[in-house]
C-alpha cells in the first residue's frame, strides 16, 4: 500500500523549527513527506521526517539530482524552474504551508486549483479567502491535512 503523501511547502529560516516538527510529526503518521528539496523550510521538512524514521521526495527546479539536501530519499530534477511548483502542490495529497513568499504563494494557488486541502500554519504567508484551513501550532496543521 502506498504511504500518504504529503507536501510541505514554505521558506525562510525562522519558520525551520516548526517545519522540522511538521515533517517529524507526518513521518510519525506513516507518511511520505514531498517538498521541492531545497534548504530552509523544505531541508527542514524533510530533516524532521528522516528523524522519525520516515520517506521524502524532493522535486527539483534544476537538471540535477545532486542538488537535493541531504535529507531527500526520492530525488527528480525536473529542469523546469518555478514550474516545478505544479508538481510539488500536485505531489501531495494535501499541502502545509509552513512560512514562505512568492514561490509557497503559487504553490498554494496550483494546489487549490487541482483541489488539495491547503494547511496554513499560523505565522506564515497571509493569504485571504475561503478553502484554507488555518492551524495554529504545528501538531493541528498535521492533524488537519490527514
Amino acid at each position: 500500500m502506498r504511504a500518504i503523501q504529503i507536501s510541505v511547502i514554505g521558506s525562510g529560516g525562522e519558520w525551520e523549527a516548526q517545519a522540522e516538527e511538521v515533517g517529524r510529526l507526518l513521518a510519525g503518521r506513516g507518511c511520505t513527506v514531498v517538498t521541492g528539496g531545497g534548504a530552509e523550510v523544505m531541508a527542514a521538512a524533510a530533516r524532521g521526517a528522516k528523524q522519525a524514521g520516515g520517506r521524502t521526495i524532493g522535486i527539483l527546479p534544476g537538471e540535477s539530482p545532486d542538488e537535493a539536501n541531504e535529507w531527500i530519499d526520492i530525488s527528480v530534477a525536473t529542469g523546469t524552474g518555478h514550474a516545478r511548483n505544479l508538481a510539488v502542490a500536485a505531489s501531495g495529497e494535501a499541502v502545509i504551508a509552513v512560512g514562505g513568499s512568492w514561490g509557497t504563494l503559487s504553490e498554494i494557488a496550483f494546489a487549490r486549483r487541482l483541489g488539495r486541502p491547503v494547511v496554513l500554519l499560523a505565522g506564515g504567508v497571509a493569504v485571504e479567502g475561503e478553502g484554507f484551513l488555518r492551524a495554529a501550532t504545528p501538531d493541528e496543521a498535521v492533524e488537519l491535512a490527514l
